[in-house]
């Protein structure tokens, strides 16, 4: 017969509970017929059970295809828009299920990606893949200034900005690396 759990992890094991059970019924809140959150959840990608801010950046990586094929001042003015865009369908969203940037809220990755594979040398997949994973690093990690933003700014605009910041401090340095490396 197994032992009776102490009071204390029973608390923290109901708590964690009780968290789950809050973002699955934020979860069901969405409707995927609403642009906003069809948008906001990375056209589905960031429904994804585990790790939808991976799923959210690998599922950006097509829609940056198509953006290459833009000249690049066209390419700045879309990412630029869909900053400006990404603050209120987030802000929505996120009222809309009832919790703050919610795990399925993917479209600050999908605008940290395409910041960040702005600076890549060439096209290819490999710069694709260090693109990729320089930014993951900098997004899971949140290094500072990055998680100063994460605490304090709320609502749409600190949903994105902590992304855009990853993607800019990535988008630095794959620059560095495919312009300056020493080889």
């Amino acid at each position: 017969m197994a032992k009776p759990m102490k009071p204390s992890l029973q608390a923290t094991e109901q708590a964690l509970d009780n968290a789950i059970d809050q973002m699955n019924a934020a979860k069901k809140r969405l409707r995927m017929r609403n642009p906003w959150h069809l948008l906001a959840t990375g056209f589905g990608s960031g429904l994804f059970p585990w790790g939808p801010g991976t799923a959210g950046s690998v599922a950006a990586i097509p829609c940056w295809m198509l953006l290459t094929y833009l000249p690049w001042q066209v390419y700045s003015m879309v990412v630029m828009f869909s900053i400006c865009i990404g603050i209120y369908l987030c802000h929505q969203t996120a009222k809309d299920m009832g919790v703050h940037d919610h795990g399925s809220i993917v479209w600050d990755e999908f605008v940290g990606m395409w910041i960040t594979l702005m600076a890549i040398p060439v096209r290819s997949w490999q710069w694709v893949l260090a693109g990729f994973v320089v930014f993951r690093i900098f997004d899971i990690w949140k290094p500072w200034p990055i998680r100063w933003f994460d605490r304090n700014m709320h609502g749409g605009m600190g949903i994105m900005i902590d992304d855009v910041i990853a993607g800019v401090i990535s988008a630095l340095v794959i620059y560095l690396i495919g312009h300056h490396w020493p080889f």
